[in-house]
């Protein structure tokens, strides 16, 4: 593990030091547990473009997917 140093606003930090109190954890874990949480989320949206960017591609054809419309199963009834 490596010890970096970073720049914080102040009422940035204040709400982290709440939340870490709150929590019972130290900043570090707090921060180390941000940060991977906002790396999934970058994951996630570049999933979503590369996703969404195959369907530009390749867009849905009408009735491509009409042979499973009785598979679905809202539970409405």
């Amino acid at each position: 593990m490596k010890t970096i140093q970073m720049t914080i606003d102040d009422d940035l930090l204040f709400q982290v030091d709440a939340a870490v109190d709150e929590l019972g954890t130290s900043r570090s874990a707090f921060i180390r547990e941000a940060l991977s949480a906002a790396l999934k989320m970058v994951k996630l949206r570049q999933m979503e473009r590369k996703h969404a960017a195959g369907y530009a591609r390749v867009p849905v054809q009408p009735g491509e997917f009409d042979a499973w419309t009785n598979e679905q199963a809202w539970g409405d009834t």
